[in-house]
């Protein structure tokens, strides 16, 4: 598979262009819970509107400048969210505050979060990094689109959807058959999803000739009984395809449509102008919005301060992503079975087989067993997954990160070989437990063997989980961190998985609401 260099570099910049351009236009519209009539900007020419969507996603740039792809993980993401995002709303603030307190993700995402329950809007609207830096790689897309994801949305829907739109977003660099790029999408996320069901029944809609509006209408009823979801991710990557599929790729057309359904209007149009901008370049844009909008990108929710390279136009943007992407893609190969060459003097190549290969189902295809690993914490609730040397430790904190005095508290680890990297080869490992004082365990100190037949990429374990029961003291601490050391014989690889448990009268965690409620607030 070929990509022409300078034609990626045009739909790259084109992505961040309808990004800026659809974050104005849908800006001063967000949150409004009825269909709209409009027709143009409202804001002042040249000045475009800040918007956290592009935001995050300059610091997750920053950090696949710094760490690299092997690196990147939620955890690392996390450290970078706490060091340059300052935006305290929503999830985000759930997620912050979470580790905060020391715990890491994907717990930080699952932990007290009643808008993760809402299924809300905060993954997916960023993921144009993730396809930009992988183009015609669905699955590498998604994969990181779900380590992102996790910080603070752990599993569930808003996940879903960020899997869904990064793969279909990386898609479009090379192929321009919306159908083709929506069935690429869903086959990376699961078929009885709230996610997948809303874009099949968005599907139906247009292929019964139902109006764009009355399909607006359908999928509001769909999921009408999140409630005050005006930010729910299925919704509104329903009104962003929506938009696409009954503009007919006519990019204000479709913008508009997305806008006029209401809702989360900022998120909609951006992703709208982003897969726009991705399949047809800037050839695709309107000139007249292009130049209204101009090229500067105005934040609100970085702390730039001297150590952020903050990246002031889509030009400027798309120069860093264009120049990374190589070197990222060179980085990963062996890992994926269709990662691309970049060429300078040659057209784009794809073949039909390359493309049916991207609607294989995510998990179906030959994805590295980073992909894999990906997946497996989403599986499962409360659960981390963490590259200890030649393994993989999954750690389940069954019924979430809480303690209450007096009482037991069960936390599971498990073993994968991380047989790409180190052969077939069994290991024998050693576990081990720091506690704080007056605590115990049924095991404070035990070894796991794992044999090698069995891969992470065969979605099956090495071996059978081992269950920890902890007993708490009669007086604890309010944030109690226990530490889990791995380390195998014969190996000097120890990690150091903290698990922190936060002192609750009950494991039965209290949202947000509930405590507001409590109040009379």
């Amino acid at each position: 598979m070929k990509l022409n260099y300078a034609s990626y570099k045009d739909k790259v910049k084109a992505c961040w262009i309808g990004k800026n351009i659809g974050g104005t236009l849908g800006g001063p519209y967000e949150g409004v819970r009825k269909k709209l009539n409009i027709t143009g900007f409202s804001t002042a020419k040249g000045e475009p509107l800040p918007n956290d969507d592009l935001d995050l996603q300059l610091v997750w740039l920053h950090a696949m400048e710094i760490e690299g792809p092997k690196h990147l993980t939620a955890e690392v993401l996390g450290d970078y969210w706490l060091s340059y995002i300052t935006m305290y709303a929503g999830e985000y603030a759930i997620a912050r505050r979470n580790m905060e307190l020391g715990i890491i993700p994907p717990l930080t995402g699952e932990t007290e979060n009643n808008w993760r329950l809402k299924h809300s809007n905060g993954a997916w609207i960023r993921t144009e990094i993730w396809a930009t830096l992988f183009p015609a790689q669905p699955d590498m897309a998604a994969r990181y689109a779900i380590e992102d994801a996790k910080v603070d949305h752990g599993n569930g829907e808003g996940t879903y959807a960020a899997m869904f739109v990064a793969a279909l977003e990386s898609a479009a660099f090379v192929v321009s058959d919306i159908r083709k790029l929506i069935e690429i999408g869903l086959a990376k996320i699961p078929y009885e999803s709230r996610m997948a069901r809303t874009i099949r029944l968005l599907l139906d809609c247009y292929d019964n000739g139902v109006p764009a509006m009355d399909a607006r209408d359908a999928i509001l009823k769909e999921n009408y009984d999140i409630g005050d979801g005006w930010f729910s991710a299925p919704s509104n990557v329903g009104y962003a395809i929506l938009g696409i599929l009954y503009g007919e790729g006519d990019f204000k057309k479709s913008m508009l449509l997305a806008v006029n359904c209401g809702d989360d209007t900022d998120c909609t149009a951006g992703t709208v102008g982003s897969i726009l901008g991705i399949m047809k370049g800037t050839a695709g844009i309107s000139q007249d919005w292009e130049e209204y909008i101009g090229d500067k990108i105005v934040t609100c929710s970085i702390n730039q301060g001297t150590a952020f390279p903050f990246v002031g136009t889509c030009t400027k943007l798309t120069e860093k992503v264009t120049t990374l992407a190589p070197t990222v893609t060179l980085q990963m190969k062996g890992h994926f079975a269709k990662t691309p060459v970049f060429v300078k003097d040659e057209a784009t190549e794809v073949s039909a087989e390359e493309i049916t290969y991207f609607a294989l189902p995510y998990g179906q295809s030959e994805e590295s067993e980073e992909l894999a690993a990906s997946l497996l914490s989403l599986k499962t609730p409360n659960t981390i997954v963490k590259n200890c040397g030649a393994v993989y430790a999954l750690v389940t904190v069954h019924g979430g990160p809480y303690a209450v005095a007096g009482e037991q508290k069960r936390i599971s680890i498990m073993f994968q070989n991380r047989l790409k990297a180190f052969g077939q080869q069994p290991h024998n490992i050693k576990v081990s437990l720091i506690m704080p004082e007056g605590w115990t365990a049924n095991a404070e100190e035990f070894d796991v063997y794992v044999p090698f037949w069995m891969s992470i990429t065969e979605n099956t374990f090495n071996c059978l989980p081992t269950e920890i029961v902890l007993t708490a003291p009669e007086k604890i601490s309010a944030h109690n961190r226990i530490l889990i050391l791995v380390e195998e014989y014969g190996r000097y690889h120890v990690e150091a998985i903290p698990v922190m448990l936060l002192n609750r009268l009950s494991e039965k965690p209290y949202l947000y609401e509930d405590r507001f409620n409590n109040y009379g607030l």
